[in-house]
């Protein structure tokens, strides 16, 4: 598998969000501050109710925000809406250049179910819900969840236009979307953020970062730390890492922020030793060769 990589990218520490909100390439976040398995990987957690310990869940967000993060992300469905509140309760009032997105359309009928709702009225009734958990007046960048099917992309996009007309949205993104889906949702509105599975062993997204690149609007990848065999202990994400003396998971992190200058990875963690860890790989350098052993 062979992948296109800017030369420059790993360069360009921030990222002008929908062309006027300039981030750091590494933001946070905020789903897997939710409730968690008792053993420390929060491998079965459900993102359905509020950490265990929400002192500790507030004590890595402000982290987060002492290290220079200045992107959360967030949903409306994450622990049903009470992750948006332990934001607002950790962060506010907001650092001027702090920026909060969230995303709307998900049903969560029970733990195990997310359905796609995007009905207008819906999308609308969430965007004010997420105003009041958050404590805000706008939201910077509310994204659809997840497209439904059932009502035209025009409609759920422009549910969020005209909430943005309002001056309740700054800007809008989209989240697991095709090239197709976005030019479609464009003819609507601008769009300042996809955020899509991606990571250097999940790459079927490669034309939508490209497309985006093109277009101006960021990329953002969820599980943005690679699983599957380039993971394991013989593999060449580990390879890659003692070569540089450093962490597998500071060699994913850099590799999307050498894929693409409107790449934004949002490493979330329950842990202030790998937030640490993960903020850090910004410095990483990887080679021609360290991209070559990991595929381009």
């Amino acid at each position: 598998m062979t992948t296109t990589h800017d030369a420059t990218a790993a360069l360009t520490q921030t990222f002008p969000l929908g062309g006027d909100l300039a981030i750091h390439r590494i933001g946070f976040g905020a789903m897997r501050l939710t409730d968690a398995t008792g053993d420390g990987t929060q491998a079965g957690a459900r993102i359905w109710r509020a950490p265990a310990d929400p002192a500790a869940a507030i004590a890595v967000l402000r982290r987060a925000v002492e290290l220079g993060v200045q992107f959360i992300d967030t949903a409306d469905s994450y622990a049903l809406g009470e992750n948006e509140e332990l934001i607002a309760r950790a962060l506010h009032p907001y650092a001027e250049d702090l920026v909060i997105g969230t995303k709307v359309g998900n049903l969560r009928p029970s733990p195990e179910e997310w359905v796609p709702l995007g009905h207008p009225a819906y999308l609308r009734q969430q965007v004010e819900l997420s105003l009041r958990r958050l404590r805000l007046d706008r939201i910077d960048l509310v994204s659809l969840h997840r497209l439904d099917p059932a009502y035209p992309v025009s409609d759920q996009v422009g549910a969020l236009a005209e909430l943005r007309a309002e001056g309740k949205i700054r800007h809008i993104g989209l989240s697991e979307v095709s090239v197709a889906e976005i030019d479609e949702a464009l003819a609507v509105a601008p769009i300042a953020a996809v955020q899509n599975l991606y990571n250097v062993g999940a790459r079927d997204h490669d034309p939508v970062v490209d497309y985006t690149a093109a277009h101006g609007i960021a990329f953002v990848p969820f599980f943005p730390l690679a699983v599957g065999a380039h993971t394991r202990a013989s593999g060449m994400l580990d390879e890659v890492a003692r070569r540089n003396g450093v962490l597998p998971g500071q060699v994913a992190i850099a590799w999307l922020l050498r894929r693409s200058a409107n790449v934004v990875p949002i490493p979330g963690t329950t842990s202030i030793r790998h937030l640490e860890e993960n903020i850090a790989a910004s410095s990483v350098e990887l080679s021609d060769d360290d991209l070559i052993a990991l595929g381009g």
